[in-house]
C-alpha cells in the first residue's frame, strides 16, 4: 500500500470499545482470543520438494528453489474454481497494469516510506523478534520493496520468500534482501496475489503481513491461505492500519479519503475493520492483538501489530 500525508495539528486519542473486551496498557490495547476449529485443509506431508508443474514464472529470475510451488489454486471449499492456478487468480483480481504504473508505484514504495518505517520500528523489532528461534522459512505476502527483509537476519539459515503482485517489486526486494544479509540463493520472489498462493499446504513456518489486509480483495480467502500454507504451529505476524472508531473525527477523516486512497494507492481502504477478520479466522492457537496510534501518519492510525498460531 501507499501512504497519503496527512498530519492535523493535535491528535485526537482513540476510542476504546469496552464491551469487546479490551483492556488499556498505557497506549496499548491488548485482545486475545482463541478459537477452537477445525482447520479446513488438513496438511500435507512436510517437506521442500519442488512440483514437477515447471511453472518457473512464479520464480522470475530465481534457479535455485527452496519452497514448493504448485500451480493450483489450493483451497477447494473456497476456491472460485478449483481448476483456477495461480497465474489466472492473480490476473482476475489484479488486471494487468502498463509497466509504467507498476514502475511508479515501486518507486514510491522503495523510496517514499522511510518515515513510517522509522515511526513503527519500534513495533516491528518486538514483533519479529517471536521469529526467532522458531521459524527458517519465511513467506512474506506483499513484501513490496522488501522494508522487513532486515528484521530477519536474526534468524540463523532463514530462507525467504516474498510474493507481491506487482512484478517490478522484484528488484527492490532483492536489493533489500542483499543489504540486510540475506544469501541471494535463500531469497525467492513469487508474482501472486496472497488469495492465492501457489505453495504447498502445510510449506512454510511463518507467515509475515504488513499494510496487506487493507488492499487485497478478499481477507477471508486470504486468511484461509496463510493457514493453509502454514505448518501446525506455524506464526502470522502482521502489522495492519485499520478503521478508527465510528463517531471520530478521525473515521470522518478517514472516509473523506478513502476513495482517493484507493485510487493513488493501489486499491488501499483506510476503513477495514481487520481484527474483527482475524479474531474470526479461526486460528487454532488464537491471536494476540496490539493496537497502537501513530503521531506522524494521524489518517493511518489506529495500528494494530500482533501474532497469529495455526
Amino acid at each position: 500500500m501507499a501512504i497519503l500525508n496527512f498530519t492535523p495539528s493535535s491528535m485526537f486519542p482513540v476510542t476504546i470499545d469496552s464491551a469487546r473486551g479490551t483492556r488499556v496498557r498505557g497506549s496499548v490495547i491488548k485482545m486475545q482470543k482463541s478459537l477452537n476449529t477445525t482447520d479446513p485443509h488438513p496438511p500435507a506431508s512436510p517437506g521442500f520438494s519442488l512440483c514437477t508443474c515447471g511453472r518457473k514464472h512464479f520464480l522470475g529470475e530465481a534457479t535455485t528453489p527452496f519452497l514448493p510451488i504448485s500451480p493450483i489454486y489450493a483451497a477447494p471449499s473456497t476456491a472460485p474454481s478449483t481448476a483456477q492456478n495461480s497465474t489466472e487468480v492473480l490476473n482476475q483480481l489484479r488486471p494487468p497494469k502498463p509497466d509504467w504504473y507498476f514502475e511508479l508505484y515501486g518507486y514510491f514504495r522503495s523510496a517514499g516510506m522511510e518515515r513510517y518505517e522509522k515511526e513503527i520500528a519500534v513495533y516491528k523489532r518486538k514483533l519479529f523478534a517471536n521469529l526467532v528461534g522458531k521459524a527458517e522459512t519465511v513467506l512474506e505476502i506483499g513484501i513490496g520493496a522488501g522494508p522487513n527483509i532486515k528484521y530477519y537476519n536474526n534468524i540463523p539459515n532463514v530462507s525467504v520468500l516474498g510474493v507481491d503482485p506487482n512484478p517490478k517489486m522484484e528488484s527492490h526486494a532483492r536489493k533489500s534482501a542483499i543489504e540486510a544479509g540475506v544469501k541471494s540463493e535463500n531469497f525467492k520472489f513469487v508474482h501472486a496475489v496472497a488469495e492465492s498462493m501457489p505453495l504447498e499446504d502445510a510449506s512454510v513456518d511463518a507467515v509475515v503481513g504488513s499494510l496487506v489486509m487493507c488492499s487485497v480483495t478478499d481477507i477471508p480467502q486470504t486468511l484461509k491461505e496463510i493457514k493453509r500454507i502454514l505448518k501446525p504451529g506455524g506464526l502470522y505476524l502482521f502489522v495492519e492500519h485499520v478503521a478508527a472508531e465510528d463517531g471520530t473525527f478521525l473515521r470522518m477523516v478517514q472516509n473523506v479519503l478513502d476513495p482517493l486512497q484507493q485510487v493513488v494507492a493501489d486499491g488501499c481502504h483506510l476503513t477495514r475493520n481487520t481484527e474483527d477478520y482475524l479474531l474470526e479466522a479461526g486460528f487454532k492457537g488464537g491471536v494476540d492483538i496490539n493496537k497502537v496510534s501513530l503521531s506522524a501518519f494521524y489518517h493511518l492510525s489506529p495500528h494494530l501489530y500482533g501474532v497469529a498460531y495455526n
